[in-house]
C-alpha cells in the first residue's frame, strides 16, 4: 500500500478522549489530528516521539489531520486501523499471502448473516471469508491481541465458525503493523474470553494467519507470516 500524498511529520504530544491526538509539527504549529485506533494503545504511545499524519482536505472534518504511525523502538509502527483491511485486500487480491493465494475475485465488506466480514475472496474451488484486525500491541517477541476488552471481535470469531461449519473457509488475518516481534499471541491478561474464542475457533477449523507488515512513510506493506502461540 503505498501513501498517495506525502505524510506531515511531527511530534507525539498527547493523544486524548481515544480519538484525538495534539501534535506538534515540524515547523512549529500544533495540530489537532484524528486518532482511528479506539484501543488503549499500550505499547505504541510515548509522547515526543514522532509521528507522521495524512492531510484530509475535508470541510466536513473537524480535525484536518489523520494520524497514521508513531515511531519507537527503533522502527515505524501504524496505528491507523482502517489500513490493515485494505493492506489486507491489495495482498489478497494480488496473491502476495501464500496461504491466501489463488483467488480470482477478492471483495471488501460482505455480509454473512447479520454479520459484515472485511474481504470476501472465491476461486472455482472453494469460498472464503477473511476477518482483519490491526495489531500493534508488543509483549517480549510477541505482538499480542487485543489490547482492550472487544466483544465485537469474540463476535466475530463466532460468526466465523459458523461459516466453518456451512463448508466455507474462514480466516482470522491479523496484520502486525510492527517489526520488533518475532511471534503472535493472544492478550489473556486483557481479555481472556477472547483468548478462550479464539482457541474454540482454531479448534473448530477456522484458519489464524498473523502477518508482519513493514511501516514506513513512504508505503505499508506485508512483509511474512508470524508463528502464533494460542
Amino acid at each position: 500500500m503505498q501513501f498517495t500524498q506525502k505524510l506531515v511529520h511531527g511530534k507525539l504530544i498527547r493523544r486524548y478522549k481515544r480519538f484525538l491526538a495534539d501534535v506538534g509539527l515540524d515547523d512549529g504549529t500544533i495540530v489537532t489530528a484524528h486518532c482511528t485506533n479506539s484501543g488503549t494503545m499500550k505499547t505504541c504511545l510515548e509522547t515526543g516521539a514522532p509521528v507522521c499524519l495524512t492531510p484530509v482536505n475535508d470541510p466536513k472534518r473537524k480535525t484536518k489531520f489523520t494520524w497514521e504511525m508513531i515511531y519507537m523502538n527503533g522502527g515505524w509502527i501504524g496505528i491507523n486501523t482502517s489500513v490493515p483491511n485494505l493492506l489486507a485486500y491489495e495482498a489478497i487480491r494480488d496473491g502476495k499471502i501464500e496461504k491466501l493465494s489463488g483467488y480470482t475475485f477478492v471483495k471488501r465488506e460482505v455480509t454473512f448473516g447479520d454479520s459484515r466480514f472485511d474481504i470476501y475472496a472465491e476461486n472455482e474451488q472453494e469460498r472464503c471469508f477473511v476477518e482483519v484486525k490491526n495489531v500493534t500491541m508488543k509483549a517480549g517477541e510477541f505482538a499480542r491481541f487485543p489490547d482492550a476488552v472487544t466483544t465485537r471481535g469474540r463476535k466475530h470469531l463466532e460468526t466465523l465458525m459458523q461459516v466453518k461449519k456451512q463448508g466455507i473457509r474462514a480466516v482470522m488475518l491479523y496484520v502486525v503493523q510492527r517489526m520488533d516481534v518475532e511471534k503472535f499471541g493472544t492478550a489473556n491478561n486483557i481479555d481472556p474470553d477472547y483468548a478462550l474464542t479464539l482457541q474454540k475457533a482454531h479448534a473448530a477449523g477456522v484458519e489464524i494467519i498473523p502477518v508482519q507488515a513493514a511501516v514506513s512513510p513512504e508505503k505499508i506493506e506485508i512483509v511474512r507470516e508470524l508463528p502464533f502461540v494460542l
